[in-house]
C-alpha cells in the first residue's frame, strides 16, 4: 500500500497520553508468555492522561521490523470503541465494551508477537479519539485507518522487543 496508513505509521507523543505495561518497560523485552508460541494473550497494559474531551481509544499492535520479511508491516491487534476513562487494559483482553479487528494473522483478536529468527521490535500504539469508530468486529486495518483519520486527539506508544 502506498498511500499513508496512520494505523501503520508511528504514534509520535501528542499530548499527555501515556501507555505502559507492567509486564515489560519501554523499549525491553516482552515476556515470552505474551509470544504466539506461548500463551498468546495481550499484556496488560496502563493507560493515563486520556484528554478530558476523548469519546473513545484506539489500540494497534504492530511489528514494523515484519516489512522485511513480509513485505509489510504486519498488524498483531487492532482494538476500538475502548471507554475513554479505561486505565487498565487487563492482561488475557475479553473485550466486553471495546471492538476487536481482524490481524494479518487472518484472525480476530490478538495475535502474539511470532518473529521468524531475529528479534523484532513491536508498537503497541494508543490513540485517543474524539469519536467512536462505529466499525464491525472483524474490521481491517484499512477500514480502521479510513475510520479514524481526523479522529485522533492524542496519541502515543510503547515499545518492546520479541526474539524466537
Amino acid at each position: 500500500m502506498s498511500e499513508y496508513n496512520p494505523v501503520l505509521a508511528v504514534a509520535e507523543q501528542e499530548g499527555e497520553l501515556s501507555l505502559s505495561s507492567p509486564a515489560f518497560d519501554d523499549g525491553e523485552r516482552i515476556p515470552d508468555e505474551f509470544g504466539r508460541r506461548g500463551e498468546n494473550v495481550n499484556p496488560a497494559l496502563e493507560i493515563d492522561g486520556v484528554p478530558e474531551d476523548a469519546k473513545s481509544l484506539l489500540l494497534v499492535v504492530d511489528d514494523p521490523d515484519a516489512v522485511e520479511p513480509t513485505g509489510k508491516i504486519w498488524v498483531h491487534w487492532l482494538v476500538w470503541k475502548i471507554p475513554p476513562q479505561t486505565e487498565m487494559i487487563p492482561r488475557a483482553l475479553d473485550p466486553s465494551e471495546a471492538v476487536e479487528g481482524e490481524n494479518d494473522s487472518g484472525e480476530v483478536g490478538y495475535g502474539g508477537p511470532n518473529p521468524p529468527k531475529d528479534p523484532h521490535m513491536y508498537r503497541f500504539k494508543l490513540y485517543a479519539l474524539d469519536t467512536e469508530l462505529r466499525l464491525p468486529r472483524g474490521a481491517s486495518a484499512e477500514d480502521v485507518s479510513d475510520a479514524m483519520s481526523g479522529h485522533v486527539i492524542a496519541q502515543t506508544q510503547l515499545t518492546g522487543t520479541f526474539a524466537p
